[in-house]
């Protein structure tokens, strides 16, 4: 039987993912890929696009990563304070959460991150570090001032 080249254009169970090249038999490219499209013959034309798509790609999160590396050096700059409530011996009552930081980084830079990339473990007054994740290659810490 005739093996034949056929870019995926979704993910299928045994064959592969979504923009893998794959040699299949004929039949089953002609019956079960390009018609339910899962699939589009392998020609010079589509190859190219693929190449174009990766490269929009690459460069899509290249600047993705710029962007994060001149918001990372901005977010170390500074210091963001944190007023909370006390006890009469100067503890805190609670911890601070990553939403009040998260608010904080609102209120100082104009940059609204999500609570869920940023990792602080604060129980105290003082300072400390909360890691703000903008990147998959990208963190940043920045300086948490707590006040009471």
């Amino acid at each position: 039987m005739a093996k034949i080249q056929v870019i995926l254009t979704a993910d299928v169970a045994g064959q592969g993912r979504k923009g893998e090249i794959v040699s299949v038999s004929e039949g089953y490219a002609k019956n079960f890929l390009l018609k339910n499209n899962k699939g589009v013959m392998a020609t010079d034309e589509e190859l190219k696009k693929i190449e174009n798509r990766k490269k929009r790609e690459a460069k899509k999160a290249q600047e993705e990563k710029e962007k994060s590396l001149g918001l990372k050096k901005e977010l170390e700059s500074k210091k963001i304070v944190i007023v909370a409530k006390t006890g009469d011996n100067g503890k805190l009552f609670g911890a601070i959460t990553n939403k009040e930081v998260s608010s904080e980084i609102e209120k100082a830079f104009g940059v609204a991150i999500d609570r869920k990339k940023i990792e602080c473990n604060i129980k105290a007054l003082g300072e400390h570090k909360a890691i703000v994740k903008l990147h998959t290659e990208v963190k940043a810490e920045v300086t948490v001032v707590v006040k009471g």
